[in-house]
């Protein structure tokens, strides 16, 4: 057995975990999310579930985490065996491998586009356009979707190339001496970026004086006047639950993977608390106050309302930056912070799969980061090229709002029910410096599990059916939607192999 890599410091740690939960969805999923579902109506269930799911999730993830790592286990297949001593609850863990790998495969393509479009704020590549199709246009153009200003997907795969590496290099160099170096230089630069951003979009006024309505103090009312007609909805209900898992990481395996390098005695109560403190602030004050007040200040609410997030970052925020003094640093740097909100991230959704080869089939570090460089390389290729069919699309639903709330219930019920909630208990305070209160023993037990499993048979009653037979998709597209879900059951069985291997080997052993 290999001896465990550890956090060299614990700044490093909380940055790195806040560095993991702080991404591409804290600046642009929040604000859409938000101001798509009643603007500050969306923050009453918001910071419901994150009072009920968000923040007792993050103490539950840490802490199996922190219990597997003292085991020799970094991944939810040898954690979950040790909440329940049977042979099923390894192959419910390996939904813990399978989704930050197939995220892992769009996720660092996405990422790819920030970095691309940092230099092309540079060099002004995209200054010629002056509206939101024809920038539409040249962002389907560099993603290789329709001709236009680039000629070939050779720009887009190259920037992918590069994005590629960089991951993959850091984590060749390990725990402490790559990604924790990484956070510790990325963290404090991004939320730097972050402040000179919103002060700068804060401070636009009224571009148009004959569009008086159109100006950022505009933007920040649209993103926060509530509309609490919405909350009669249940898909407000539902975005927002997904926002707190999609926002915190929870449900990815990740942050069980990152305290599983934790020591026995160190505290996971006030660090967790602290990484959620970081991440809110990225969400909630800095994704709220850049794009969405600076893209109402110049086009007006019509810019928000119908678009998605993608748009926001790469149609309406580089049309704004072009009307600014020096827009092409500002265009860098926005760009620039989203790659570092990306990489963060990017690197955690990749350690669990390596810390499976490492802890559970005794690989070596290196080895087992090039094994999975190679293992994600390869069906990264049907992401790039099938992108105009909605490959990513439906990776993206089945990962994010299906699979995600879908682990976080399979946790939530093997902590509190199986291994036992007092038992949980006194393991979370092992070391910690605050008591969570007890208030919190009732909520995991009964409360966050009765919600996500409402939410989830609500899902399936009002939307679930008709997403799964693909009603509404062209005809045209389906076989790419189908190939991509075979691309997810393929990695499951692959996975449930892999762990089927590991737990022979280990028999063998003893």
């Amino acid at each position: 057995m290999q001896p465990r890599a550890r956090w060299a410091t614990k700044i490093g740690m909380i940055l790195a975990t806040a560095g993991a939960a702080v991404g591409l969805g804290n600046l642009l999923r929040f604000p859409v999310q938000a101001s798509q579902y009643g603007g500050g109506a969306f923050m009453v269930p918001y910071f419901i579930f994150l009072l009920i799911m968000g923040i007792p999730m993050m103490w539950l993830e840490w802490t199996i985490g922190r219990l597997g790592g003292k085991y020799g286990h970094g991944t939810t297949p040898g954690i979950f065996n040790l909440l329940w001593h049977h042979p099923l609850a390894r192959y419910l863990g390996v939904l813990g491998l399978v989704i930050p790998f197939i995220l892992c495969i769009y996720y660092l393509y996405v990422c790819s586009w920030t970095l691309a479009f940092s230099f092309f704020s540079l060099g002004k590549l995209y200054y010629g356009f002056n509206d939101l199709k024809s920038m539409g246009m040249f962002l389907r153009s560099f993603q290789g979707i329709e001709k236009g200003y680039f000629n070939s997907i050779l720009p887009a795969y190259i920037f992918f190339l590069i994005t590629f590496f960089a991951n993959f290099f850091i984590m060749y160099h390990g725990l402490a001496k790559g990604i924790e170096r990484l956070c510790k230089l990325a963290m404090p630069a991004l939320f730097l970026l972050a402040i000179l951003l919103m002060i700068r979009a804060l401070t636009l006024g009224t571009p148009d004086p004959t569009y008086p309505e159109r100006n950022a103090i505009n933007g920040l009312g649209f993103l926060w006047n509530p509309n609490f007609s919405e909350l009669k909805h249940a898909s407000t209900w539902l975005a927002a639950a997904g926002q707190i898992f999609f926002t915190l990481s929870l449900g990815l395996g990740t942050l069980q993977c990152y305290a599983s390098y934790l020591r026995e005695k160190d505290d996971i109560v006030l660090s967790g608390l602290a990484v959620t403190s970081l991440n809110e602030t990225a969400e909630v004050i800095l994704g709220g106050s850049i794009a969405i007040p600076a893209a109402v200040a110049f086009f007006g609410i019509q810019a928000i309302s119908k678009g998605g997030a993608f748009d926001l970052a790469f149609l309406s925020t580089p049309l704004v930056l072009t009307h600014l003094p020096l827009g092409q640093i500002w265009g860098f740097l926005w760009f620039f912070l989203l790659f570092f909100a990306g990489l963060t991230s990017s690197v955690s959704i990749i350690q669990p799969f390596v810390s499976f080869l490492i802890d559970e089939l005794n690989i070596p570090w290196k080895r087992a980061v090039i094994i999975t460089a190679i293992a994600v390389f390869i069906p990264v290729h049907l992401v790039i090229f099938f992108l105009k069919y909605g490959f990513l699309d439906e990776l993206d639903f089945w990962i994010d709002t299906v699979s995600l709330p879908l682990l976080g219930t399979i946790e939530v019920i093997l902590f509190s029910w199986v291994y036992g909630i007092n038992k949980g208990f006194e393991e979370m305070h092992k070391g910690a410096w605050l008591r969570v209160p007890n208030i919190y023993r009732f909520v995991l037990k009964y409360i966050t599990p009765l919600c996500l499993i409402t939410l989830f048979f609500i899902w399936i009653w009002q939307d679930g059916v008709r997403i799964f037979f693909l009603e509404g998709v062209p005809a045209e597209n389906r076989p790419y939607r189908w190939l991509a879900r075979g691309l997810i059951l393929a990695t499951f069985l692959l996975c449930s192999w892999l762990v089927h291997l590991a737990w022979k080997e280990k028999k063998n052993e003893t």
